[in-house]
């Protein structure tokens, strides 16, 4: 992608990186995409494109802090990066890019990064749709981090994939997402108890096939959010519904927000 379609400004006291897709007004929702652990705009593909085809709803995609074209990592990263990310990152982001009503769409960490926003800032949210979000530290995710760190060491060619997105940038992002995971005081990690604070509209899918998560990670969003939500499991689907079963994913998504989305979509 050219870089003259992406800006760059300052949340969360970091530069980031970002990308708009149609025009924002003060008065309608905002797509806002949150990526993986490891993942960047560029990761996402065409699917933020599509959605907001789909919708008719202006989109935001953009960088974390130390991912693709965002500022460097300063390594260790804390134990609680994630709600960091949404109590503080977010909310400046969203301001300066003058978004009021952000509907949330977040994938694997991008996904926590969403519940946790929603549960911190409960009356600022349309909604939040998050695909395959852990919101505790299970055997499966585990097993999926284990899979990683030895891809990491044994597989080039794995990080050679991760650098066309981030660059030199890589080989630190990965050390400080795999040395979170894996520290002894993360063991008992979960977000259970924030849970009980959203109140918006929340869409979680997971792909059954996951190797990062159970299905029980829908049954604790199903059973923690006060709110209304609505979860789906799909078949023969890994831990990227979005790039594996992309139409499946964007129909359900699409209805979804009809029904809590004022006005046509």
């Amino acid at each position: 992608m050219n870089d003259s379609a992406y800006e760059y400004l300052i949340a969360g006291s970091r530069r980031l990186r970002l990308r708009r897709l149609g025009s924002f007004q003060p008065d309608q929702p905002v797509l806002v995409f949150l990526h993986e652990g490891l993942g960047s705009i560029t990761q996402w593909r065409g699917f933020p494109a599509n959605l907001c085809a789909a919708t008719g709803l202006p989109g935001l995609v953009y960088d974390r802090y130390g991912h693709g074209g965002s500022e460097p990592l300063e390594l260790p990263r804390p134990d609680d990066f994630l709600k960091i990310a949404a109590e503080w990152a977010l909310p400046e982001l969203l301001a300066a890019c003058g978004i009021k009503k952000p509907l949330l769409v977040g994938h694997s960490d991008g996904g926590t990064i969403a519940l946790y926003f929603a549960s911190i800032f409960p009356a600022r949210p349309v909604a939040c749709v998050t695909l395959a979000a852990h919101v505790m530290l299970e055997p499966a995710t585990q097993a999926g981090l284990a899979s990683v760190k030895a891809r990491w060491q044994d597989d080039p060619e794995f990080l050679a994939r991760l650098a066309r997105h981030h660059g030199d940038r890589t080989e630190r992002l990965v050390r400080g997402w795999l040395d979170v995971w894996t520290r002894p005081t993360m063991r008992a990690w979960s977000m259970l108890d924030d849970l009980r604070d959203i109140r918006c509209p929340v869409l979680a899918l997971q792909g059954a096939e996951d190797a990062h998560g159970s299905p029980a990670q829908l049954e604790a969003i199903r059973a923690g959010v006060s709110g209304p939500v609505e979860t789906l499991l799909l078949p023969g689907c890994g831990h990227v519904p979005h790039l594996e079963a992309p139409e499946a994913v964007l129909s359900v998504i699409r209805d979804f927000i009809g029904r809590v989305v004022d006005g046509p979509v």
